[in-house]
């Protein structure tokens, strides 16, 4: 019950509905176990004497105490079950908070179906126990001492008796209920693997069919299947002892009419008592089962949260601090690396070493490098995805960590290397990053991106919705409308990861020109592998080994006769044997 005590502040918030529900409970409780007094009541009348009226009178007894724990049990549903609702939606959105401010360490190192299996099946089962469960539990446990002191005060040695196989009972529930706890994380362990090959098969469908793998995917989706299948079963073994196990509930009984029998056959007893008796077993008899079933959704709620708890101890790694400087409310430009070195995990080697670079406000810089040399790794240090195992990132003569998460990133436009858009229209897709969709703003960094005319071929235009990380858009068209979604924020800094590898050579020039307008006054970093995309970029940085290897401009670098130049004489080369096919 470790992990499940975390869950003690959502109960907190709610705590007047809980009370409310408890004294529902109570009420409900009292209704039904006063309904076999008046049983034993009107059985010892009929042994003696009674009439017809005193009959009527006992049965509206027992339809108005019965009517009065209904009413009840209706309450205790909409308190209690209400509150379980609730503390799932409170539950599932401070999950969804805190995994949107986690780091992109943590996104790398976990799947994406891990991850969805989280936000369903384990919130899922940690709700069941706090609804169903606390429900069950105190209506249980109060039901049973209302039941217990009844029976006491009617014969206590007979109530002793019919005790006598309960502490059995609960040691066979207590293992059971142990292996129902291991049997369960294994089977949701395998159901986070089962969602991943799921989101993997959806997310690559159109590899899966290029390279004909599709038996081939069936045939291994079934394979989780019916290993998720097999350890189910594993589980329903375990939960099928329950039920019988529980049953042992009936010894009491057989015990109360051989003893209390014998009592009433030597007039020690009234056959009233007998049946009262009877009758509370009865009603012990559904807590008992309930029990068991409390049992097995708290272990199974007791394993999810366990899970869901690593989750939350996930340290966001990346956010604003103490350090903070909540003054700052917008960027100028300048950027600047100071004795830089960077690594994604302690046990692997530096990406960057030592990178040491001024980037003045209003420039336009280029990185060029072979591939993994960290150029990536260098961009994403400026909006904070990452932060530099080493030294230190400013911009405006700030260190990045001092200026407020949401004024630094919302001043950078960053295109990424993997273009992706939302299965949204397009207009939303590039409003993405204002606070109001503005149809006029869209038109313009669209024609600046070179994506409006494309655009007007569309069937609704700007009001087309795009399919699933932009399927229905080519390389090219997704790149042009994440550029136009980056220029959207008007940003003071414009970030470009290769972002025009998959447009042609023409549309490029295009929207070189009009970015070079747009971008006046502003910082612009280009990254891309040719080199008539960074030649005309004030200084042009190459990377090598992690470090910065060679940096001027595209005439001083070409003169090197280095990497630079080695890269540039490739290009023209393939241009050359283009130009004679």
């Amino acid at each position: 019950m470790i992990n499940l005590l975390k869950l003690k502040k959502y109960f907190a918030r709610y705590k007047k509905k809980l009370f409310l529900g408890i004294i529902f409970i109570i009420l409900s409780n009292a209704g039904s176990v006063y309904i076999p007094l008046v049983v034993k009541n009107a059985i010892n009348a009929i042994d003696t004497t009674t009439t017809s009226q005193q009959l009527i009178y006992y049965a509206l007894i027992i339809i108005g105490a019965a009517l009065f724990a209904g009413i009840f049990r209706f309450l205790i549903r909409e308190t209690i079950i209400v509150v379980s609702r609730e503390i799932e939606y409170d539950l599932r959105f401070d999950f969804w908070d805190h995994i949107q401010k986690l780091p992109l360490r943590y996104f790398q190192n976990n799947s994406t179906g891990n991850i969805m299996a989280h936000a369903t099946n384990d919130i899922t089962a940690v709700r069941s126990f706090i609804g169903p469960s606390v429900m069950y539990s105190v209506d249980t446990s109060i039901r049973l001492i209302m039941v217990l002191a009844i029976m006491i005060s009617l014969n206590p040695l007979l109530t002793l008796y019919s005790l006598i196989p309960l502490p059995f009972l609960s040691i066979l529930v207590y293992k059971i209920g142990k292996q129902i706890h291991e049997k369960f994380t294994l089977i949701q362990e395998k159901f986070s693997v089962l969602t991943t090959k799921a989101q993997e098969n959806f997310s690559g469908i159109r590899v899966i069919k290029s390279y004909v793998r599709e038996e081939n995917e069936i045939k291994e989706f079934k394979e989780h299947s019916l290993d998720y299948l097999n350890k189910n079963m594993d589980m329903v073994k375990y939960q099928a002892w329950l039920q019988p196990v529980l049953s042992l509930i009936s010894m009491s009984t057989i015990l109360i009419i051989w003893i209390g029998g014998i009592k009433v056959i030597h007039g020690t007893m009234n056959l009233g008592d007998i049946a009262a008796f009877i009758i509370y077993l009865g009603i012990l008899t559904w807590p008992v089962i309930a029990f068991g079933w409390v049992v097995n959704m708290v272990q199974q709620a007791e394993a999810s949260m366990k899970r869901l708890n690593k989750i939350f101890a996930e340290p966001y790694e990346i956010n604003d601090s103490e350090n903070t400087d909540n003054s700052i409310s917008e960027l100028k430009g300048k950027i600047e690396f100071k004795n830089v070195s960077f690594q994604y995990n302690e046990n692997l080697p530096p990406v960057l070493k030592n990178i040491d670079l001024t980037i003045p406000q209003g420039s336009t810089v280029a990185i060029m490098a072979y591939t993994g040399e960290g150029k990536t790794s260098l961009i994403n240090l400026i909006p904070r995805l990452y932060d530099c195992t080493e030294g230190e990132v400013l911009i405006d003569g700030r260190n990045v960590k001092e200026i407020p998460l949401n004024v630094l990133r919302t001043n950078i436009g960053l295109v990424q290397q993997e273009s992706f858009l939302f299965s949204d229209t397009i207009l939303n897709n590039i409003s993405y990053g204002l606070r109001e969709v503005s149809k006029e703003r869209v038109l313009e960094v669209s024609k600046i991106a070179a994506f409006d005319k494309d655009v007007e071929t569309f069937p609704k235009g700007y009001d087309t919705i795009m399919g699933e990380r932009g399927i229905t858009l080519s390389g090219g068209q997704k790149q042009r409308a994440s550029l136009s979604r980056a220029l959207a924020i008007n940003p003071r800094i414009l970030i470009l990861d290769d972002s025009f590898s998959a447009v042609d050579t023409n549309t490029e020039e295009e929207i070189l020109k009009n970015l070079k307008l747009f971008m006046k006054n502003r910082t612009s970093i280009i990254i891309s592998h040719r080199i008539s995309t960074v030649k005309d970029a004030d200084k042009i940085l190459v990377l090598s080994d992690g470090r910065i290897a060679e940096e001027g401009t595209h005439d001083k670098l070409v003169s090197l006769g280095g990497i630079y130049a080695d890269l540039h004489y490739k290009q023209l080369l393939e241009k050359e044997l283009e130009e004679l096919n």
